[in-house]
């Protein structure tokens, strides 16, 4: 007689237990993501021109 509300007991213990698991759901949103960016480049280029290269391109002949 005394086995019974300590077998009902742990089933009670075991269902609340269960119940309260924990879950974690993962759900695209509804809306797109939309993500701003600002992004600033600079850059700075160095050409170093031959002397002879110089006067080669500047030659109104060749063009």
């Amino acid at each position: 007689m005394k086995t019974l509300p300590k077998v009902l007991g742990l089933l009670l213990a075991g269902y609340l237990v269960s119940a309260c698991t924990p879950t974690v759901k993962i759900e695209p949103p509804d809306k797109p993501i939309v993500i701003n960016l600002n992004v600033k480049i600079e850059h700075e280029i160095r050409i170093k021109v031959d002397k002879a290269l110089d006067d080669l391109l500047t030659d109104t002949a060749l063009f």
